[in-house]
């Protein structure tokens, strides 16, 4: 009996490693599974398949074996000789931290989920084996202790193999982390702490992904704000919704949000403006600044609009982040940032003057 207990137990495990492979493919073929397959194909004795029918797996196992042997006829043979089968190709994973403990964690658990990890911990290791060998994922600390850090690894891993997925390890918090991702061209930052299951969980998406690293055309930054204008404008405003300060004075959606197009529309024109052109001044962010001292604002208030304004527009550009021109990316940020802050000045300007003129009546 303890002899029929372990063989099943060993069936379980190598059934679980021998099919888990052809998961994919089974369910893009509509294939469905017959009862007899672990009798007739595999040749188990009635016994282990009498005691597999009554275990909790039994339903998961025997429609793996039927995709195994529906999308692989040829490769099916009985229980007896598994042993011999050739292995399955494992995903290939490039790591590099310099922290020993984390790359051992990662390491150790990655593999334990199935991957082949390759770890590394400097950047000079990095771009040595990113040069020579092939991989299917990297998953890189962003700080690394030298001149050059996850940017460069990034970098090269792009440059070299562009089919690879990118994955950064990072302390930041999400805002910092997305702009971090946007600038560097990673598929996905991750913001520690982080367990290796929900990086597992991750890498499989990715990779199970065949469109993630197709080529897409290219956009500038002015393109995609006005293109998606109304989405920033509701996620600007489902923000300012969360933030007690702004919604302690009540306004429709309308007084909250009418600014909202002027101001937007202002950043996309100097957007599209020659490096060497001079900035216009808005206009409409001056009689913002009027209609908010009128509609009792205070001047914390209309500086915490603008900083959800301009936190909002940068995750526009992370919610776009596969067809971002990557050529003018930076200068674009900067301009946001100057153009936000100009803003930002000519409503002050605007609260203020309604103010000293309320003040000399």
């Amino acid at each position: 009996m303890w002899g029929a207990i372990a063989g099943l137990q060993r069936f379980l495990r190598q059934a679980s490693r021998r099919f888990d492979w052809c998961q994919r493919p089974a369910r893009q073929a509509g294939l469905e599974p017959n009862s007899s397959i672990l009798s007739e194909v595999f040749q188990l004795p009635t016994w282990a398949v009498l005691l597999l029918s009554i275990s909790p797996n039994y339903p998961l196992l025997k429609r793996n074996c039927v995709q195994y042997w529906a999308v692989s006829p040829d490769f099916c043979q009985p229980y007896s000789t598994w042993n011999t089968l050739p292995a399955m190709k494992k995903s290939r994973i490039l790591l590099a931290d310099d922290n020993d403990n984390i790359r051992t964690v990662f390491q150790e658990g990655l593999e334990g989920c199935g991957y082949e990890v390759v770890p590394v911990a400097s950047v000079v290791e990095a771009l040595r084996l990113i040069s020579t060998e092939q991989f299917d994922v990297l998953l890189s600390e962003l700080h690394l202790p030298e001149a050059s850090d996850g940017f460069t690894i990034v970098n090269a891993m792009r440059h070299t193999q562009p089919n690879a997925a990118t994955l950064l390890l990072s302390s930041y918090p999400v805002r910092q982390a997305a702009m971090t991702a946007l600038l560097l061209q990673a598929d996905q930052v991750l913001v520690k702490p982080i367990g290796v299951a929900e990086i597992s969980e991750i890498i499989r998406k990715k990779l199970s992904d065949s469109s993630a690293h197709m080529p897409v055309n290219k956009e500038r930054v002015a393109a995609i704000l006005e293109r998606d204008l109304n989405v920033t404008i509701e996620n600007w405003m489902s923000r300012v919704e969360r933030t007690g300060e702004l919604t302690a004075t009540s306004l429709t959606y309308q007084e909250r949000t009418g600014h909202l197009p002027q101001l937007l529309g202002d950043l996309v024109r100097r957007l599209r403006l020659a490096p060497s052109a001079k900035s216009p001044i808005s206009c409409a962010a001056r009689e913002h600044g009027i209609l908010r001292r009128k509609q009792g604002y205070s001047i914390p208030m209309v500086v915490e609009e603008s900083r959800i304004l301009q936190v909002t527009i940068f995750n526009t550009l992370q919610n776009n982040m596969g067809s971002v021109d990557f050529s003018t990316v930076l200068l674009d940020v900067m301009t946001i940032a100057d153009e936000v802050d100009s803003q930002l000045k000519q409503a002050m300007l605007g609260f203020m003057e309604t103010a000293a003129a309320k003040s000399a009546s």
